[in-house]
Order: structure tokens, then C-alpha cells, then sequence
């Protein structure tokens, strides 16, 4: 009777395990490719104009394929020495590659708080020739098929095979992702070293720092971030001269965009998502971004229904007085008064960025994030 008892609990047990779900670790729908396993071939494009598969790396006797990607901050501290390594085993028989495997459309705007790019295949290549890369960088982004096959739960995670093109080692390049720092055990280089003179590489693997891989099945979060982006309220102030002068002076800790514009200034308007777009990117680090409407203040209204439109949660203002000459001297004497007009300004009051009329957004990004109050790297 007992016995029967017994049997009984244990089916039930059984069934509750098979039905539950549990939350799972990030790599349990695509594991890692184990250790001794065969590289799995792949046909992707390279920022180069090039195709690739294993087939291109069939005269090396190692290859280390290394999936990372441009948005990564953790990415971003080891580009310079993945090409550092690429240029140390450049005449040693040892083939690098680099794989993007996020899909870009699963990339919150969030998530690009440490980078002026995100991982769309355009962008890569504006980044590769930016940091002059000497080893080929290939997109996976749309079907996810290379990565899905290897496996790797972050950006960087460095998989090295042999002449064989059996899996030796897979992991992290170092134990230290700030560049600034010296690591304490070079895993990537040691493995390659390893191989080159037909050793064992001990060990075989290490546990990986940086980014989740955005798969293709998680672009609802973008949905999610848009709703709640409506969510957050949208207001609009009124400022004076001084109001002005006092938002320059910037006695805040952060670094603040300005821009000046007007619901019927045409470059204003086609630009503005652009600068909600910034705020979203960095909105969460030491970054706000404010606006200053130049219409006439018996506008408010209409001014508030386009900043609502726009989902404009930032801090929004409406110059008060209807002498708009008064505005420009406030703002900049050397500004012309040409529309749309935006201005970077640090702590302290010091104007890093001007621009009179369309910004470019690559830019603004760039100086933003490579701003010493923000920077690339954790």
C-alpha cells in the first residue's frame, strides 16, 4: 500500500515538473556548443562585401570566431584588443572573426546608453571603419542561424577550434573588461598558445561578461518599452531670460542638451524625434535633454499637443515673452536666430556643441557618449 503511495507521489511529481514552468538561464533555448564538438558551418556577410563560412578559413590551422557586437559596452573595452590580437597572430596560421548575433529589432533604445550605433548591418560597417578593423565582422541578425548553433550567451564570447575545427576553448578574452586595467589571466591568448604547440588548454572554458545575446524571440520588448513610454506624462513650462541664463549656467551633474525650436519651424519639427530618440538612448545616465519652444507664448496650447505627440517626457519649455530678440541674446549672443538651434553644455556652464539649424544625430550621439561625464565602458 505504501509502495503504491510512493509511485503515486512520485507520477505526480513527475507531471508538475513536466508542466511548470521554471525561469530558465538565458542560453536554455539555444545551449552552447560543447566542448570537442564541430564548429557548425555558416554563410554570412562581412562588412567587407564578402560571404564567409568555414570554408574561408580553411588554410588556418586555429580559428577563433568571436561573437560581439557595436552596442555592448563590455563589446566596445575589448575591440581594441581583439584587434590587437588579430595582429599578433597574423602570421601564426590563427584566422579571427568577429559574429554580430543580436537582432537589431529587439534592441531597446535603452540599451544603446553606452554606444552612438546600434547592430543593424549599416551600422556595423560605420563602425568597423571607424575603429579600422583587421578582421572580418559578419552579420547574423536577421535569422540568428550562427549564433542559435554556437550558442553564446554574451557579447564577447570567444569559441576557438582547431585544425580539425573541433572545439577547444570557449569563453572569455580576459578576466578585466575595463581597457584601462591589466588583466590578470589572458584565457584567449593562453588557449591560442595552448594550440600552437599542441596542448591540452586548460581550461576549457570560463564564464563570460557582458551584454545578452537580443534574440529574435525577444523583440516584444520593444513593444513593452513603447508602452510605457506613452505612459509618462508630457508638460510644458514657461521660462524667461534668466530662466534661460540659469539653465546654461548648468549647475546640475549632468551633461544637458538644449535645443530651441518651433512647431512651425519645418527643420525643427522633421528633427525632433531625433532628439527624444537621444533622450531615450541616454536619459538614464547623466544626460537630460531640455526643450525651448520659440513660439509665441499665446501658443501653449498647440505647443503641448505637438510635445504629447512626440511622447516629449523630457523637461519642455515656451520662451514667455513675445520679443523673441530678447531669446536669441539669452541663449547665445553669437547665434544668428536661425531655427532650429541646439546647444551641449556641461556642468559648470562650458558649451561643448553648438549647432544652428539640422543636427547631425551620429554625431550629437557620439560626442554624448564619448563625453568623459558618460563614456563607452562600464
Amino acid at each position: 500500500m505504501k509502495n503504491n503511495i510512493l509511485i503515486a507521489l512520485l507520477c505526480f511529481a513527475l507531471l508538475f515538473l513536466s508542466t511548470t514552468s521554471f525561469a530558465n538561464p538565458p542560453y536554455a533555448d539555444h545551449p552552447m556548443l560543447a566542448i570537442g564538438a564541430q564548429a557548425p558551418d555558416f554563410s554570412l556577410p562581412g562588412v567587407d562585401g564578402k560571404k564567409y563560412s568555414l570554408a574561408s578559413f580553411k588554410s588556418k590551422d586555429i580559428l577563433v570566431i568571436i561573437f560581439t557586437c557595436n552596442h555592448c559596452p563590455t563589446a566596445q573595452a575589448y575591440e581594441d584588443r581583439i584587434i590587437q590580437l588579430t595582429k599578433d597572430y597574423a602570421d601564426k596560421s590563427v584566422a579571427i572573426v568577429a559574429i554580430m548575433p543580436n537582432d537589431p529589432a529587439s534592441i531597446t533604445l535603452s540599451e544603446l546608453d553606452y554606444t552612438d550605433m546600434s547592430d543593424s548591418f549599416e551600422e556595423m560597417k560605420i563602425r568597423a571603419k571607424e575603429k579600422n578593423f583587421n578582421f572580418p565582422y559578419l552579420y547574423d541578425g536577421d535569422k540568428e542561424a550562427a549564433a542559435k548553433a554556437y550558442g553564446p550567451v554574451a557579447t564577447p564570447h570567444v569559441f576557438i577550434f582547431d585544425k580539425s575545427r573541433k572545439l577547444r576553448y570557449r569563453g572569455r578574452i580576459d578576466d578585466v573588461e575595463k581597457p584601462t586595467k591589466t588583466p590578470n589571466t589572458y584565457d584567449t591568448r593562453n588557449a591560442i598558445e595552448a594550440l600552437l604547440h599542441n596542448k591540452e588548454v586548460d581550461p576549457a572554458t570560463t564564464k563570460v561578461f557582458g551584454c545578452s545575446i537580443k534574440w529574435i524571440e525577444k523583440s516584444d520588448w520593444i513593444n513593452k518599452a513603447r508602452e510605457a513610454w506613452a505612459k509618462e506624462p508630457v508638460s510644458l513650462d514657461s521660462i524667461d531670460t534668466e530662466g534661460i541664463k540659469t539653465l546654461l549656467q548648468n549647475k546640475s551633474d549632468k551633461l544637458r542638451l538644449i535645443n530651441i525650436w518651433a512647431t512651425w519651424c519645418g527643420p525643427c519639427v522633421t528633427e525632433f524625434p531625433e532628439l527624444i530618440t537621444i533622450n531615450r538612448m541616454y536619459g538614464k545616465r547623466d544626460f537630460e535633454f531640455i526643450s525651448i519652444s520659440a513660439d509665441d507664448p499665446a501658443k501653449k496650447a498647440k505647443v503641448l499637443q505637438f510635445l504629447k505627440k512626440q511622447q516629449a517626457s523630457n523637461t519642455n519649455y515656451i520662451f514667455s515673452l513675445d520679443d523673441k530678440y530678447k531669446l536669441i541674446e539669452a541663449v547665445d549672443p553669437e547665434w544668428q536666430g536661425a531655427l532650429p538651434y541646439t546647444i551641449l553644455v556641461e556642468p559648470g556652464g562650458k558649451i561643448v556643441y553648438t549647432r544652428e539649424g539640422r543636427i547631425d544625430p551620429r554625431l550629437v550621439k557620439k560626442i554624448i557618449v564619448e563625453h568623459p561625464l558618460l563614456g563607452r565602458y562600464y
